[in-house]
């Protein structure tokens, strides 16, 4: 299962919005309200970490280059 980060969409300007998180499959509906205010909610995309620690660096390949 997938955790997935939500947050409220604030319903006055300058009202700070709260996150939670939610374990869910991957096929499961996103939420659209927050189970505990019934406030309507999206989904926060995050970056995950992409670190490589094997093989080699696709800046250390020696591929030439085409010319045109």
């Amino acid at each position: 299962m997938s955790t997935y980060i939500y947050e409220t969409i604030p319903k006055k300007k300058g009202q700070a919005p709260r996150r939670f998180e939610v374990q869910q499959k991957m096929n499961d509906a996103a939420l659209t309200v927050d189970p505990e205010t019934g406030l309507p909610v999206r989904r926060v995309i995050t970056g995950g970490s992409g670190l490589v620690t094997h093989g080699a660096s696709i800046l250390s390949m020696k591929v030439p280059r085409s010319r045109k």
